[in-house]
């Protein structure tokens, strides 16, 4: 299999002074996989041109290790209207030279960092050959699970004093902050959220913490108004192809409604990929640009969050609303097998499962967008509907005491013309449950029945879980659910308050 890799994957690779682990990750994966490496004579004029000449004379001593493509393809259907209304100069151009490849079908995929490629690349109908360097980690680890020697242990706390201060993962922030050291060790009895690989690396890190209305925010333009906020104090994730990023979105969104706050934000610089590739995380989730911050005589972006229900009732996209639903949906209640339940809702285990049985090493437990497969009769579901999560029957014990509700989501997208056993693994296969031999049986399984697919985001694991007796006794439900079967308001608000639910996660 062709690939071709940008620009900026080439001189990551080559550049000795640029540490990016993930870079390594990616090459032993191109390279176990047999897959040809792939490099177009416009990256090797950017690279000849390159102001540093150690990543030029490094590159081409190892350009023998890439295939350098012999011929450019000619522009391709819908290729010019992209360089004519889109591109705004040579770079741009470029890019959509490298585009142009994997639309002729000259390669089979398109590995770059450009956000524009991306976006691009969705407008041509070919994104799903395109990858970030931490999408297509993900795609092979969950394509080839017996490959994958990288497994990421589970997000845990632990106090600063106990934390590896001299990790080369930290190296980064000394850079950007002289003092960091000494404000590490002021920390030592604060908590962080600490993800670490099977060799004790740190593979991610975050620290959040509350401010109050008395919060001076003077060295910060345009002014900051006095609120209530969690500042995303330190934030980094090493790309590796099992969601750790959208795993701590999620932690910072629980402390967010934990604390009631108003708003969250973080400064951020922005230089470097993995800096820019946290930004992009953010913007994705509904962080905006507010200003800047003035740190040692240099700038950092300042990005911010709305957590008030009044603001966000203004959106219409379920990730610029997370964590909270919007009520004026469709609700349903959905059946989901304890053997699939935990895998996808770890923070929905129940008391009598083992915490150990769930160390956090795939995608589609970190992930807060996840896959649905279901051979529902009603499929009459749209983007923004609520779903709650029904547990169904576990061990030997009568289904009315031990299937219970958990877990509440909201719909992303929903794929009902699927057009065959690939399109349908490419829709499931990382945020699913599923390997793809058990992909193949769900589509195989009744040909006159072919199974559609809900992408949904993870909102929230019940307090309570109410079981089947209760559910029946409140007339939330007549019986156990099968196939997504619809709620009405008042039956969707009797099943949150015999749960628990805070409230405030809905948007009345």
């Amino acid at each position: 299999m062709r690939v071709l890799l940008d620009t900026n994957i080439i001189i990551h690779r080559e550049a000795a002074a640029i540490a990016r682990p993930e870079i390594g990750s990616l090459f032993k994966w191109l390279d176990d996989l047999g897959y040809t490496k792939c490099v177009h004579p416009i990256t090797v004029d950017e690279i000849s041109a390159h102001k540093n000449p150690k990543i030029v004379n490094t590159f081409r001593a190892k350009i023998t290790s890439y295939t350098i493509l012999k011929t450019t393809a000619p522009d391709q259907p819908g290729i010019e209207i992209i360089r004519t209304t889109v591109d705004k100069n040579s770079n741009d151009l470029n890019d959509t030279t490298l585009l142009n490849e994997l639309v002729a079908g000259r390669v089979a995929m398109l590995i770059t960092e450009d956000r524009g490629i991306h976006r691009k690349a969705k407008r041509l109908g070919v994104a799903v050959h395109v990858f970030t360097i931490d999408g297509f980690l993900e795609k092979v680890a969950a394509e080839n699970p017996s490959l994958a020697e990288y497994k990421v242990l589970a997000v845990k706390t632990a106090y600063f004093g106990n934390i590896n201060i001299e990790d080369q993962f930290f190296d980064s922030f000394r850079r950007d902050y002289p003092e960091f050291n000494s404000w590490f060790n002021r920390k030592s009895d604060e908590v962080a959220y600490v993800c670490a690989d099977n060799g004790g690396e740190i593979a991610a890190f975050l620290y959040v913490k509350v401010e109050g209305r008395n919060e001076n925010y003077g060295d910060i333009s345009p002014v900051m108004l006095s609120k209530k906020r969690l500042k995303i104090g330190t934030l980094k994730v090493e790309s590796n192809g099992f969601k750790i990023g959208e795993r701590f979105i999620k932690i910072i969104f629980d402390n967010a409604i934990k604390f009631e706050v108003e708003e969250i934000y973080v400064t951020v610089f922005d230089r470097g990929d993995n800096k820019l590739r946290l930004i992009s995380l953010l913007e994705d989730w509904g962080f905006i640009r507010h200003g800047v911050k003035r740190v040692h005589g240099a700038e950092e972006l300042v990005y911010i969050r709305s957590c008030a229900p009044e603001e966000l009732a203004q959106h219409h996209l379920a990730r610029l609303t997370y964590p909270y639903a919007k009520p004026d949906t469709n609700k349903w209640i959905l059946p989901i097998y304890p053997d699939y339940h935990t895998e996808l809702f770890p923070d929905s285990i129940l008391n009598t499962e083992s915490p150990s049985d769930y160390i956090e090493n795939t995608p589609n437990r970190y992930a807060i967008s996840k896959v649905y497969i279901s051979r529902s009769i009603n499929r009459d579901i749209n983007p923004g509907d609520l779903i709650v999560f029904y547990r169904t029957k576990s061990g030997s014990g009568p289904a009315k005491y031990t299937s219970v509700a958990t877990t509440i989501g909201v719909v992303q997208r929903v794929d009902l013309d699927i057009r065959d056993l690939d399109h349908f693994i490419q829709l499931c296969r990382r945020r699913s449950v599923f390997g793809d031999e058990k992909l193949a049986e769900h589509w195989n399984y009744d040909q006159a029945n072919r199974p559609f697919v809900v992408n949904f985001l993870y909102l929230y694991s019940f307090p309570k879980r109410m079981n089947l007796d209760a559910l029946q006794d409140a007339g939330v439900i007549e019986s156990a659910p099968r196939g997504f079967e619809p709620l009405t308001n008042d039956q969707f608000h009797t099943l949150l308050g015999g749960s628990n639910v805070d409230r405030r996660l809905t948007l009345d």
